[in-house]
């Protein structure tokens, strides 16, 4: 159960543009006395300050209690026969937590209902609930976006992606995964963009170049010398590719 000072010292320490925006009708509040949480699922989201807790025990807690294997392999509960309530517990606590909304999402489409079994919300509030939470997580967008292109709602899919695109900077993985959801939505001027960006970025994974292939739409990103670069070229060779993620 959380105490009324951890209460007080979540909003003391949150900041104004992390601080949940309103819900839609229906989805519930953020914020329940005696339930636990919610905290950010990222590790660099977290205020130690709230809880005295480190992220990574935080984390363990509710992953190793309710988020099991089984549970987002959607095999079954932990705490129940079927696993809709111990991934909403998951949600409740780390309303952003990536792989539990990718597993709500799954057990929608598995039960064939907006509103899997032992979830308090359906798939929609758990995405509105997570946005509000934390709005400047993009892969919380990406996999909203997703969620939107399966059911045909594209041009809401790309409002989010639009807002991923401004928060993705300059991280590659972040701009290829974007250009893998609009390779998805048959856009594939904006998937070439954000392929050529991972590529400028360093990345160098050939999954998008080669869908892009597939369909005839790859060209080969224009060579572009830094001013940087330029001028100490030894230098600059010796920065090796991106590869994979760490």
């Amino acid at each position: 159960m959380i105490s009324t000072l951890s209460f007080n010292a979540l909003l003391l320490f949150t900041s104004p543009s992390a601080i949940a925006q309103e819900l839609p009708v229906g989805c519930g509040s953020l914020w329940s006395q005696g339930r636990f949480g919610p905290y950010d699922y990222r590790s660099s989201g977290y205020i130690p300050e709230t809880t005295y807790r480190s992220h990574k025990a935080l984390l363990y807690i509710v992953e190793h209690h309710h988020f099991t294997p089984e549970v987002e392999a959607l095999i079954r509960g932990k705490t129940n026969t079927t696993p809709g309530g111990d991934i909403a517990y998951t949600l409740h606590a780390f309303p952003n937590h990536h792989r539990a909304l990718i597993a709500m999402v799954a057990l929608s489409e598995k039960e064939k209902t907006p509103k899997p079994i032992g979830s308090n919300y359906n798939v929609e509030c758990w995405f509105s609930r997570a946005i509000a939470w934390r709005p400047g997580d993009s892969m919380v967008r990406m996999i909203y976006a997703n969620f939107l292109v399966k059911a045909k709602r594209i041009n809401e899919a790309e409002q989010q992606l639009n807002v991923a695109v401004e928060q993705a900077g300059n991280n590659a993985f972040t701009h290829n995964n974007i250009g893998l959801i609009f390779f998805d939505m048959k856009n594939y001027e904006k998937a070439l963009i954000h392929a050529h960006k991972a590529y400028e970025l360093g990345l160098r994974m050939p999954t998008l170049p080669d869908k892009l292939k597939s369909v005839g739409k790859w060209t080969e990103p224009v060579a572009t010398v830094p001013v940087e670069s330029a001028a100490n070229p030894q230098q600059s060779a010796s920065k090796p590719p991106i590869t994979s993620e760490k």
